[in-house]
């Protein structure tokens, strides 16, 4: 038997529609696909490797979320949470501003692009801002300013070693110069941080751009960069159309920044958490009780 006939003049599988369905349900959202080798992995590999592709190590994105869950020890609390956006500017493109947040919140179930914590790495007691690309592309607007900053002022305050996970397309231009004031705000309070003598680590993931990377994410006393992370101001598109030149290879890419000296390390995921700790330890951080 044939395994397709024709009927009415079109071909027909002899698999009955409900098998299809069936067959589509039990495996949807099972497989993904990989950014960097292109293959497909069983999405339960891949959530048992810290999201890093098996096969090529391409380090997929994490929300702020499991950023917290993967350096964190289990028990940390969040603070700072109550934030919310006012829309200072009433924005509307496309679409309403308004809407947009409230978009954002409902598939992240965060107020804003960002989640302080405070908890144990190791043995040591830090402050940790990660940022949540997946609302609004990471930006960063008067209450990621905010928030940051208030993870700054805590850090100094009690003394506790401070770490930025960094993942942002750049200021929110939905909030216009409220945005830009950002950058300001936390490199201030982060001058403070340093009169102050406590320790700033800021890890910058893919990817890290404009105002971000402008302000806070390269002034950390340790700037690491997670394998491949796209880090910079403009985009590299936007260079080589203004410049009107091929760019090299791999340019903007983490390891191309530590050759070039923008970086302290390019750190493998599974390493990361470790990694930290000893900074910290060679910061000679005391370790809390």
């Amino acid at each position: 038997m044939s395994w397709f006939k024709r009927e009415n003049g079109e071909l027909e599988s002899p698999v009955s529609s409900n098998d299809d369905e069936e067959k589509i349900v039990r495996t949807e959202g099972l497989w993904i696909k990989c950014l960097g080798c292109r293959q497909t992995i069983w999405k339960a590999d891949l959530e048992a490797n810290q999201n890093v592709c098996p096969k090529c190590q391409y380090h997929f994105k994490l929300s702020a979320r499991q950023r917290l869950d993967l350096l964190l020890e289990p028990g940390y609390e969040v603070v700072d949470a109550g934030l919310r956006s006012t829309d200072p500017l009433n924005f509307s493109d496309v679409k309403p501003y308004k809407q947009r947040l409230k978009k954002a919140q409902q598939q992240t179930g965060l107020n804003d692009a960002i989640i302080n914590a405070v908890g144990q790495m190791g043995p040591y007691a830090v402050v940790v801002s990660a940022m949540e690309y997946g609302f609004i592309g990471g930006s960063m607007g008067a209450v990621v300013g905010e928030t940051i900053a208030r993870a700054v002022d805590r850090a100094r305050l009690e003394k506790k070693p401070l770490i930025v996970v960094a993942a942002s397309g750049g200021a929110r231009m939905m909030e216009g110069v409220v945005s830009l004031m950002q950058m300001a705000k936390i490199s201030t309070a982060l001058a403070q941080l340093d009169d102050a003598r406590v320790p700033y680590i800021c890890v910058l993931t893919d990817p890290t751009t404009g105002g971000v990377t402008a302000s806070f994410a390269m002034l950390g006393d340790l700037n690491i960069a997670e394998p491949g992370a796209l880090i910079g101001f403009a985009g590299p598109r936007v260079i080589e159309q203004t410049i009107r030149q091929k760019l090299p290879e791999g340019f903007q890419r983490s390891e191309f920044l530590l050759e070039k000296g923008f970086l302290d390390a390019v750190v493998h995921r599974r390493d990361l958490k470790d990694y930290l700790v000893r900074a910290l330890g060679f910061m000679q951080i005391p370790a809390s009780a």
